[in-house]
């Protein structure tokens, strides 16, 4: 059925390629609100799903890219593994393949990898109605592996990712969060302290009033970090993060103004952007609620030595994502017209220019 499926997408796509058709690749659209407004006629994967491979011995998980999230984590559970990447979900119908290329990774991000880390191989349908693979199942396995990863972030504008092969890794024995009550210039010289130390963080945010700190590993690590730090128990320390830091249901993220992602270095200043702001990532992610323009958000983070994205908010149709160099740009461009020569895949989803 799935084999039927991957070549009715090839049809469709050198379908679509001959008549110079757009395609807007999509499946559960729990992530459709990123990036600049879709275009094109829809390409529908939600069907394209199930689980190919798992052997939890060799820590690779392999399915297709329709496959609904919560099975993915449901499957991996049942064997104490997780995706390591914490990926935010965004709504019921996530699937690993819209997750794979929003290439968004959770508050884990900073202590284990991000999304793009742990993409081992994917097979990938490319404008020219071809089916590549790319990467393999083991990380010896690097032939075409930084192809792969390639796909991760790239909203589609590539090629349509058919199979993902990634790396998962065991649940953590012992994973507890502590809440200190904090400002967020003394977080920020908390965080970039404490990660200087054999402390075993997995996540570190502050929301300008406590600072919550996410401990993972060995029980005797895990306790013995917590009397290092103090602070108050999180009673519920998967649902905070799942609900309120993922899935944006902390206070923060229902306020006014656009809501930005800007990534910078951990050590960049509390006071660096709009004193609505939550810290993350251990201070490498800032974000902020602004009604401010774009160009003076993106100079600002590009000033700081970062970059930043709109991501809810603001004029869908403008400037969504960092600006690149005229350099970078033509590499992306080269890109493009290697894998999507009639550009016919999420045209300027990322960039105009795409």
């Amino acid at each position: 059925m799935n084999g039927d499926q991957a070549k009715l997408l090839q049809e469709q796509v050198v379908s679509a390629a001959a008549e110079q058709q757009t395609l807007d690749i999509q499946a559960g659209n729990t992530k459709r609100f990123l990036g600049r407004s879709p275009q094109g006629e829809p390409l529908d994967l939600t069907t394209h799903q199930g689980i190919l491979s798992y052997e939890p011995k060799e820590l690779v998980i392999t399915a297709r890219s329709g496959t609904p999230l919560h099975e993915i984590e449901a499957a991996l559970a049942e064997k104490d593994q997780m995706l390591p990447f914490d990926p935010p979900h965004f709504g019921a119908h996530a699937t690993l393949g819209g997750t794979i290329a929003a290439g968004l990774s959770g508050p884990r991000r900073p202590y284990t990898g991000s999304a793009r880390d742990f993409v081992l191989g994917t097979r990938v349908l490319n404008g020219r109605g071809e089916i590549l693979r790319f990467g393999g199942e083991v990380m010896k396995n690097v032939a075409g592996y930084d192809v792969s990863r390639l796909m991760t972030g790239a909203m589609g504008t590539l090629g349509v990712i058919l199979d993902i092969s990634l790396k998962v890794l065991p649940i953590p024995a012992s994973e507890i969060t502590l809440a200190i009550t904090s400002s967020a210039e003394n977080a920020l010289k908390q965080f970039n302290a404490w990660s200087g130390k054999p402390i075993p963080l997995s996540a570190a945010v502050c929301d300008g009033e406590r600072a919550y700190i996410r401990l993972s590993g060995a029980t005797t690590s895990v306790e013995a970090a917590r009397h290092a730090i103090g602070g108050d128990m999180v009673d519920d320390s998967h649902a905070f993060w799942r609900k309120k830091m993922l899935e944006h249901q902390h206070a923060f993220f229902q306020g006014s103004g656009d809501l930005w992602l800007i990534s910078v270095p951990s050590s960049t200043p509390s006071d660096s952007f709009p004193d609505n702001c939550l810290i993350d990532w251990g201070g490498a992610l800032r974000w902020i609620r602004t009604d401010l323009q774009p160009q003076v958000v993106f100079q600002t983070a590009g000033e700081l030595g970062g970059h930043a994205t709109l991501f809810r908010g603001g004029e869908r149709q403008g400037q969504v994502f960092q600006p690149l160099p005229k350099t970078t740009m033509d590499l992306h461009q080269r890109l493009k017209l290697a894998f999507d020569p009639q550009r016919i895949f999420n045209p300027g989803r990322m960039y105009a220019e795409l």
